[in-house]
């Protein structure tokens, strides 16, 4: 079990079990189904939903790039609205799960990359999101990250994320211990919730990337949606 000695005021640096690159397939894919159900909650898709049309404002059809895609489940979601979506992600044991799960989904491209380098042209999709992502990665790659979303998105940035504060962590704490039922999601939750930015950090590392917020979800959730666009 993973001791915490850093307060809550300060970003912990811990590795979840999921980046440490070791686990068998079989705990990849436990993991990865928690995270789905977890993004059944409050918080989850249907927030990432309401930031896609915040930026959208109306328009019915749309491609998405989902940075980060892990079971591609958001994707899946995103489909019932009609949206084509590209997922992407750089675990080679997550693209196999995901790529399992939407294989009779023509409007999904499942795509291998890096984050921080998009293998997409500029202005390639509508929208760029992730989701439980950007928590894992130092400010600089989280700019990185994000200056590479505002760059293949015409419309704008959606970034759906956890959010660090007492508060959160306990509320994190407790849907992780009821729905998580694999020891990696159990560990990587609490870390996550160590690791995730307040708010302020959030909206700093966005200006540093060239945007600005447009909406936001009630911030008194453990998780927080944002949506932004270029200055």
């Amino acid at each position: 079990m993973t001791t915490f000695r850093l307060p809550l005021s300060m970003r912990a640096d811990g590795v979840e079990l999921l980046d440490g690159g070791s686990l068998d397939p079989a705990d990849v894919e436990r993991n990865l189904a928690d995270l789905a159900r977890l993004n059944r909650l409050p918080g989850g898709v249907d927030a990432s939903v309401r930031g896609i049309d915040q930026v959208l404002e109306g328009r019915p059809d749309a491609r998405i790039l989902d940075v980060g895609t892990g079971r591609a489940d958001m994707p899946i979601a995103f489909t019932r609205r009609g949206w084509e979506v590209i997922a992407l992600d750089t675990h080679p044991a997550v693209l196999r799960v995901a790529r399992a799960v939407t294989a009779a989904e023509p409007r999904i491209t499942i795509v291998e990359g890096d984050a921080r380098t998009l293998p997409l042209d500029d202005g390639a999709v509508e929208v760029a999101h992730c989701s439980l992502l950007l928590h894992h990665l130092d400010p600089t790659d989280v700019v990185a990250v994000l200056r590479e979303m505002r760059r293949v998105s015409r419309a704008g940035v959606v970034v759906n994320d956890l959010r660090r504060g007492v508060l959160p962590f306990l509320a994190t704490a407790a849907g992780v211990l009821a729905f998580g039922r694999s020891h990696v999601t159990r560990n990587d939750g609490l870390v996550s919730a160590r690791r995730a930015y307040t708010v302020e950090e959030l909206d700093r590392m966005l200006r540093n990337a060239g945007l600005v917020v447009r909406w936001r979800s009630s911030s008194w959730m453990p998780r927080v949606v944002t949506a932004a666009a270029e200055r």
